[in-house]
């Protein structure tokens, strides 16, 4: 088939892909999809996901029959949760080879019990037998002639090779061209087993034991399935961000048709369809109010968790939630073309590229593999060429194969990041996969986000200036704790994010709540009504709104209340003025915290020669202060950063470097899946937490710190165990070939290799 590429036009695709155990299984599919005209293909192995360019010519039948051909199925991605949720039958299966394969290890390392487990299964035999006389049976069945012990252990692993361990077999047979680690396990397991097996049938009485080694057989089934389970625990979260995403789609949009609303399919929806949006609900989709005035929270978008007052002509956004009003929408974007359905595209694109490091033995398995068959292979016709008996040469070559077996290649991560992991947590901190700590080392620049990550992510009432006579005179002063009492009257009845600060601050005071009448609440300028006094019976006209709003109903404000409206606009926070019969008495500053050890955590990561940078959607007075108050340099702070500005920075500091980027917010989920390092605060969204290598569930940037240094830490001990499995391999194959040690105790080194990287892993503690 020919392709025009000339007048092609590319376009994204993603797949899901079935089958896939390691990265040979990755290349394969990446050559057989890329040899298409004009296709680019990245297999993420973690995601089981092919994120491909292609030209519009080549259709999604085209590039799944290609993943076809390669041996692997496939079915196009359509961002249904379903895509990432994995079932539970993988440790079923672990534990149901554990519970064989550990009776079969410990009757073949205990010699001393064979002789008392073959009277006792004599005796049952004996017992049955007389059953089946008293019951008039024409048959009975004979004693064995190889020892009955051979023949428990033979039952005991027939389940784990055949059953348990098919999927790996079923691997290994689709492989046949491209042989990957399953093919050493597969063949490993299956020669031991029939060999063992053969020499049961084959056993005469009064000679010597038959050579039975399906212990060989079941403990690298057993290995082999507890790494893989390790590995898929990593993996099953590794996709879920995206699932997350799915969360903030609503199913179902109410319409407005002539006087009539209706609910309809939010695949219906329509550009230029007026909806509505009730307080609490999702909004549906892009658009622009109409009508209506209520305040939304955007924090998918802007990771800021100050809510946007919104009303006629104000552009909102799908998936943010509308706080307290009523408002109607018109259409503007709707479907894939939404700002909610652009992160979500550069999530998934971000997660589809390779990471910089592939875990160590998937990544020699083109070589290691073959070379073993080939090895193991030449053993045999070595020995049997050489007038050995056919016994002898099956044995050596079954040595070859199973002393080579990845069982250590397949512990060597899973296994450290178990102790790295138990480490972590008690220091607050959670590491998600293997990569997540190779990835750590070499870290040059470090990018934070400002909302719920250098600070603490709620509005909270930072100061608050009461004066008690602005005007000295004896009519107009009001005591402290009344004018206490007059605001949180006010405030108690409003919802705003501010006046909910407000009344939080001062309710916790034991501060007296007065009655109310007459409140009124006034889009975007403040709250009034009218306040039971005090000290006599009639009522105060109490006013609580925005500087301006309470300039154009009061007096001048007194030299005290100005200079606390100032600093608090320097500090970039959110005023509120008091104002009690036509004065202002006071000035409220709500705003976001700054985390106490912000300041010092950013220091320490400077100190470590690792530069800091701020990427934050709020304004920018508010990042600069921020920002400079707790160490970042003013030039490495970005102030209305989008989603999609926060992933061009990383992008751009990787051309220099390898970038960590800490947030926790949806915004900050596709630079966080984009950076060579990503870690997200435990407080943040779960979309957030899900894409990050990282998760601190201590809502601390010491644990940065602490995080970064277990990770070190541990990607040495990942490197000596895998030094470890090679150098073992390397010395035990030739040992193996000579000859000089039988499969026993070349499943014995297997064994030991992998209790070294056990013991070795533990050091992490």
């Amino acid at each position: 088939m020919k392709v025009d590429l000339k007048n092609a036009t590319n376009r994204q695709v993603d797949l899901s892909l079935a089958g896939m155990t390691c990265a040979s299984c990755v290349s394969t599919i990446e050559r057989s999809l890329n040899k298409l005209p004009g296709v680019r293909a990245a297999v993420n192995l973690a995601m089981e996901s092919a994120h491909i360019i292609a030209p519009n010519n080549i259709s999604d039948a085209q590039l799944i029959s290609a993943v076809t051909a390669a041996g692997y199925s496939a079915k196009a991605f359509k961002g249904e949760r379903e895509s990432f949720e994995r079932s539970n039958r993988l440790g079923i299966r672990v534990l149901l080879t554990l519970l064989f394969t550990t009776p079969v290890i410990l009757i073949s390392m205990f010699h001393d019990w064979h002789a008392q487990i073959d009277k006792n299964l004599l005796q049952y035999l004996d017992s049955f037998n007389s059953l089946l006389q008293s019951n008039k049976a024409t048959f009975e069945i004979a004693y064995p002639q190889a020892p009955i012990t051979t023949w428990l252990l033979i039952a005991l692993s027939l389940p784990v090779v055949f059953i348990f361990a098919w999927p790996i077999h079923r691997a290994a047979m689709k492989n046949l061209l491209n042989p990957t680690m399953d093919t050493l396990v597969s063949l490993g397991s299956l020669i031991s087993f029939a060999w063992s097996a053969y020499s049961a049938f084959d056993y005469q009485p009064n000679s010597e034991m038959p050579n039975i080694y399906v212990e060989v057989s079941a403990a690298v089934i057993f290995f082999v399935m507890l790494g893989r389970y390790l590995e898929h625990r990593a993996k099953h979260k590794a996709g879920s961000s995206l699932a997350e995403l799915f969360k903030l789609s609503v199913s179902e949009v109410e319409i407005k048709v002539e006087n009539e609303n209706r609910i309809i399919p939010i695949d219906q929806l329509q550009v230029g369809d007026i909806f509505v949006v009730k307080p609490g609900d999702r909004i549906a989709t892009d658009g622009q109010v109409i009508s209506g005035f209520t305040t939304v929270n955007n924090a998918f978008l802007t990771g800021e968790v100050t809510p946007m007052e919104v009303s006629i002509g104000s552009l909102v956004f799908a998936g943010s939630i509308n706080n307290n009003g009523n408002i109607i929408v018109k259409a503007t974007r709707v479907g894939s073309e939404t700002e909610l359905a652009r992160i979500t595209r550069m999530v998934l694109a971000a997660q589809s590229e390779k990471a910089p490091a592939q875990q160590l033995a998937d990544r020699v398995s083109k070589v290691f593999v073959p070379v073993v068959l080939l090895l193991s292979i030449a053993t045999f016709f070595a020995w049997y060429l050489n007038e050995a008996n056919l016994s002898k040469s099956i044995t050596t070559a079954v040595a070859v194969l199973v002393i080579a077996c990845p069982c250590a290649l397949g512990l060597a991560t899973p296994i450290a990041l178990l102790v790295a992991g138990g480490k972590a947590a008690r220091s607050g901190v959670v590491i998600r996969s293997p990569r997540s700590i190779e990835k750590s080392v070499g870290i040059t620049d470090a990018v934070f986000d400002k909302t719920g990550t250098i600070t603490s992510g709620q509005m909270l009432l930072q100061q608050m200036t009461l004066i008690n006579n602005p005007l000295t005179t004896a009519n107009t002063a009001i005591a402290t704790l009344d004018l206490m009492s007059y605001a949180l009257s006010i405030e108690s009845m409003d919802s705003h994010p501010v006046a909910v600060a407000i009344s939080k601050a001062l309710s916790k005071q034991g501060i007296k709540v007065l009655k109310v009448s007459e409140f009124e609440h006034t889009p975007g300028s403040g709250v009034a009504g009218r306040v039971q006094s005090t000290i006599s019976a009639t009522s105060k006209a109490v006013l609580i709104g925005t500087p301006i709003s309470i300039a154009r109903a009061t007096t001048a404000f007194s030299p005290e209340i100005q200079k606390a409206i100032d600093s608090g606009v320097a500090r970039s926070n959110s005023i509120a003025v008091l104002a009690v019969d036509g004065l202002a008495y006071g000035v409220f500053e709500v705003g976001d915290e700054i985390k106490s050890e912000s300041k010092s955590a950013i220091l320490h990561l400077q100190k470590l020669g690792i530069n800091t940078w701020l990427a934050t959607g709020d304004n920018q007075e508010a990042a600069i202060t921020i920002g400079t108050e707790v160490g970042v340099p003013a030039d490495h702070i970005f102030a209305n950063a989008s989603p999609a500005d926060k992933l061009a920075l990383v992008e751009n500091l990787q051309a220099k470097g390898k970038v960590l980027m800490i947030g926790d917010g949806i915004n900050d989920a596709a630079a966080l899946a984009k950076a060579d390092l990503s870690i997200a605060m435990g407080s943040g969204t779960d979309t957030a937490i899900a894409v990050a290598d990282i998760t601190l569930i201590r809502s601390s940037l010491n644990a940065v710190i602490d995080s970064l240094a277990i990770s070190k830490k541990s990607v040495k001990i990942i490197k000596s165990n895998l030094g470890w499995a090679f150098f073992y391999n390397v010395v035990g194959i030739p040992i193996a070939a000579s000859g000089n040690l039988s499969p026993m105790y070349a499943a014995a080194a297997m064994s030991c290799s992998s209790l070294f990287v056990v013991l070795n892993s533990l050091r992490i503690k």
